[in-house]
């Protein structure tokens, strides 16, 4: 259970991203006047720091979360689900994978970018780092409020799932069995039965992101 011991800091990534955002809701109303339109640059910034923030958390989660998606995907079972203590945080991490794949694929595009720049002007990199940090955090902010939400499911089911393998390796322990009479029993060429997929969860309530 390798991947038990990534847990934590994704728990504490979607934390630190909820906080940012937060923060920033606690006073942007105050930067607006009544119409909602930015009364100074003060509005801007205040963005800015709220992205740079979530994306030093987002990094936790490219870093750590396909690791721990997989071995939860492993350790569950289909009746997981369905029912039990950690069924609703299955369902909601269908959604995780875009948020991962899509945040890497933004930090490609931008490191691509600037190794662009470096290239054909050498030394000019740390001219633009910040602008094109300051516009990757930008377009990386949705996939971070997104994964606040879901990075705490996986915690949760990551926990419990790893704990249950632990302490009742029963299951793996069946499966195997399982696997070695199908090969003894000489149908090797019969594809092992799948578990049964997920059902789909309810689409997730709209919520509010400025």
């Amino acid at each position: 259970m390798a991947w038990r011991q990534h847990i934590p800091a994704l728990a504490a990534a979607a934390a630190g991203i909820r906080q940012a955002s937060d923060a920033w809701d606690a006073v942007s109303d105050s930067l607006c006047d009544r119409d909602g339109w930015p009364i100074d640059g003060s509005y801007d910034d205040g963005k800015v720091k709220r992205d740079a923030e979530a994306w030093k958390h987002v990094e936790v989660f490219l870093a750590h979360g396909p690791e721990v998606l997989a071995g939860v995907r492993t350790a569950a079972s289909g009746a997981d689900y369905v029912e039990g203590p950690v069924s609703e945080d299955l369902r909601q991490l269908r959604g995780i994978d875009t948020s991962l794949v899509r945040a890497g694929q933004i930090r490609h595009e931008w490191d691509q970018v600037l190794a662009l720049m470096e290239g054909s002007q050498p030394g000019s990199r740390e001219l633009y780092v910040s602008r094109v940090e300051e516009i990757r955090n930008a377009e990386g902010w949705h996939y971070a409020d997104e994964l606040s939400y879901q990075g705490p499911a996986l915690a949760r089911a990551g926990d419990y799932l790893a704990h249950r393998a632990e302490t009742d390796p029963a299951p793996q322990t069946e499966r195997a069995q399982v696997a070695l009479a199908r090969s003894a029993s000489g149908n090797r060429g019969t594809p092992a039965t799948s578990p049964p997929a997920p059902p789909a969860s309810n689409p997730p309530s709209p919520r509010r992101s400025r």
